[in-house]
């Protein structure tokens, strides 16, 4: 899976450079093809300028509308937001990367082209909101419980309520309602 992916750290991320190697993706110095670069905001990441022939890839906590429109314009094949992000995630996004796929956060893309809710749409707490933006990533209850600082169990509850608040069977019809009405 690590054939011909090459990738060049722009900016020290001990973090990120352990959980590339863990996922078989060397960092390198020089000859790689993708650039990752570990910044506060992605508008950092962006004025690092990558090398000509080099894919971006920025993982970084903050990404505002604008930040996002400039990356967008320059190029950037992904970006990450770095609170709870797995290896497998950071392997999946350096090899779209390396094969022209883009990323992007989902809320983030929501607030660019200025998502608003739905007058129909049911309310939902903050909990529930946060909750449901990692389940819409993947995410399972116990590393939801991690990422929220909560326990297995209040996030098993949460995910009943908004089960029932979205009149979902499922994980997947809860998080497909919530993007239809712009919940998340």
């Amino acid at each position: 899976m690590t054939a011909g992916v090459r990738v060049r750290l722009l900016t020290p991320a001990g973090q990120v450079a352990q959980m590339l190697r863990q996922t078989g993706i060397e960092p390198s110095a020089d000859g790689s093809t993708v650039a990752v670069a570990v910044t506060a905001t992605v508008e950092e990441a962006v004025a690092l300028c990558p090398v000509p022939g080099h894919r971006l890839l920025a993982v970084c906590d903050t990404v505002s509308p604008g930040g996002l429109r400039r990356a967008l314009q320059v190029g950037v094949h992904a970006i990450l937001r770095s609170s709870g992000l797995t290896p497998a995630q950071l392997a999946a996004a350096v090899h779209g990367a390396h094969h022209g796929d883009s990323r992007v956060p989902y809320t983030a893309l929501v607030q660019l082209l200025g998502g608003a809710t739905a007058p129909d749409a049911p309310r939902l707490t903050p909990r529930q909101t946060s909750v449901l933006t990692l389940m819409a990533e993947g995410h399972g209850n116990a590393t939801i419980a991690r990422t929220l600082s909560c326990s297995p169990h209040t996030v098993k509850n949460t995910v009943y309520e908004l089960m029932s608040r979205l009149q979902a069977r499922t994980r997947a019809q809860a998080v497909a309602h919530a993007v239809r009405h712009s919940l998340i």
